[in-house]
């Protein structure tokens, strides 16, 4: 049988808790109490009232609700490291679904008196839960005007979401105007928002989520800059930051020859079938068959999108000995004289290039701009890549061209609802999201993570510009004095 992990390091594996420091750990462990459950034994009842949490250690315990005919309905299951009732903890509260054993379970269990009893005496704490309980506080309730009360760092701080070790060892290492940095794993959204609260600037990315409630929440806690640590902007409400006098910056360009030498990777990846070549040797077989590639030298790519990147990966295939057609709606002239770049209508450029790739930015003009007409125009055994932005591409419409071989291949670092899955391990879950897995099972496609950023010099890069604009908003500029500012007519 195996050994239940110790309690602390269940309590590390919740997100609320995550955070705190080996002292705060040892007060929540004394506060905790062990109760066994037996196979059948019910932990707590839908619509009834609780005041206490549940921390499984060892065992299954099903979440029930109530479904047609007041039969219950088995949802989800829950096993060791997982979670239900925390909202019991801040006093009582009813429960949304019926807990029951189904084999013996080693539960801990905390209750709202005990821990609120926590609270009052420990700030770090109160910090950690702070993202649990976005919907219900404030920046006036108390829990944060106490927590608020006892900070004496007077420098400019910075919340981070959605970081990860890299972000925080780049960021740390450049930070030369000495801000106040706290990286949370947490994403930005409306149930972790509360997590800003004492900070002056959020530090966020492309899976954040700043819709008007949240732009609305940020007000409130104090947060004044919305600093974009990548190019893309779609996910801000804009028109919500006008309204509550948030300003937002970005980093317009980081890398351009991280992104574009990725997609020429997957191009050359895909032609000549390096993944399934690679798996291959690796299982001891060496057989050549299927693997035939063709020569990129001679070939019509298309690209969309002449910005940084798509300037980048024109130099890129001119060296391969590429014909180079384009549509932009500001054509690079440079690149005309230099490459011999043909700026045509997208429909020329879909029906003569043998390879596509996407470097347009997500507009509501641009959304879903490779569809199944678009498709329909396209040589039949097209290549198309896209590093840009998932939703350029109406995935379905995708799947259509691979399963009927319109489509000869793709290359995608960005898949248009990646928010789920990119940045994250799921390895050990079942993919619940049929057209990704789907889409994953063509052997003439390789999907990348979201990738294509991630180079020393690139994440240098976006830390410097990134921190610079802090900066230049510590100073006071605001408004068109911030050299990065993003406003709705970006």
């Amino acid at each position: 049988m195996s050994q239940s992990p110790p309690l602390a390091a269940l309590l590390k594996q919740v997100n609320i808790f995550g955070q705190l420091d080996e002292g705060a750990l040892r007060l929540l462990e004394e506060q905790m109490r062990l109760v066994v459950f037996d196979p059948g034994a019910v932990l707590c009842r839908e619509g009834e009232a609780g005041n206490r949490m549940f921390l499984i250690e060892s065992g299954e315990v099903a979440v029930l609700k109530q479904g047609e005919g007041g039969r219950p309905v088995e949802v989800t299951v829950l096993q060791a490291g997982e979670i239900a009732g925390v909202m019991s903890l801040f006093g009582p509260a009813e429960r949304s679904a019926t807990l029951q054993a189904r084999s013996v379970a080693r539960v801990w269990t905390l209750d709202h008196a005990a821990f609120d009893k926590l609270l009052e005496g420990h700030g770090t704490l109160a910090k950690a839960v702070l993202g649990c309980l976005s919907r219900h506080l404030r920046r006036e309730t108390s829990v944060v005007a106490r927590l608020l009360s006892r900070d004496d760092d007077r420098r400019f701080k910075i919340a981070f979401f959605d970081s990860k070790p890299y972000v925080e060892n780049i960021f740390r290492e450049r930070n030369r105007h000495n801000f106040a940095l706290e990286f949370f794993d947490a994403r930005l959204s409306r149930e972790t928002v509360a997590l800003a609260a004492g900070y002056k600037a959020v530090c966020v990315f492309v899976n954040d989520r700043l819709d008007a409630a949240v732009i609305e929440e940020l007000r409130d806690l104090g947060v004044a800059l919305i600093a974009l640590r990548c190019a893309g902007f779609n996910n801000v409400d804009l028109a919500a930051c006008a309204r509550h006098g948030l300003s937002v910056t970005r980093v317009p360009a980081y890398s351009p020859y991280a992104v574009a030498e990725h997609a020429v990777a997957l191009m050359l990846a895909l032609n000549r079938r390096i993944h399934r070549a690679h798996t291959r040797v690796r299982e001891g077989n060496f057989s050549l068959a299927g693997l035939v590639g063709f020569d990129v030298h001679g070939k019509t790519a298309g690209i969309v999108g002449t910005g940084k990147i798509g300037r980048c990966l024109a130099h890129i295939l001119a060296g391969f000995g590429c014909r180079l057609l384009a549509h932009d709606v500001f054509p690079d002239l440079q690149l005309v004289a230099q490459h011999g770049v043909r700026y045509v209508p997208l429909d020329e450029l879909f029906a003569a290039s043998d390879l596509i790739s996407l470097h347009a930015p997500l507009t509501p003009q641009t959304r879903h701009l490779i569809n199944a007409a678009a498709i329909a125009r396209m040589k039949p055994g097209v290549m198309l890549i896209n590093t840009s932005r998932g939703a350029l591409i109406d995935t379905r419409a995708l799947l259509h061209g691979l399963k009927t071989g319109h489509i000869g291949y793709a290359g995608l670092d960005v898949y248009e609802e990646e928010s789920e899955y990119f940045f994250e391990d799921r390895s050990d879950r079942v993919i619940t999201d049929d057209v990704l897995a789907r889409l994953m099972t063509f052997n003439n496609v390789i999907v990348t993570s979201h990738m294509a950023f991630l180079t020393h010099e690139a994440l240098a890069n976006i830390a410097d510009v990134t921190l610079e604009n802090i900066h230049e908003f510590e100073q006071g500029r605001r408004g068109a004095s911030l050299a990065n500012r993003v406003t709705e007519a970006v």
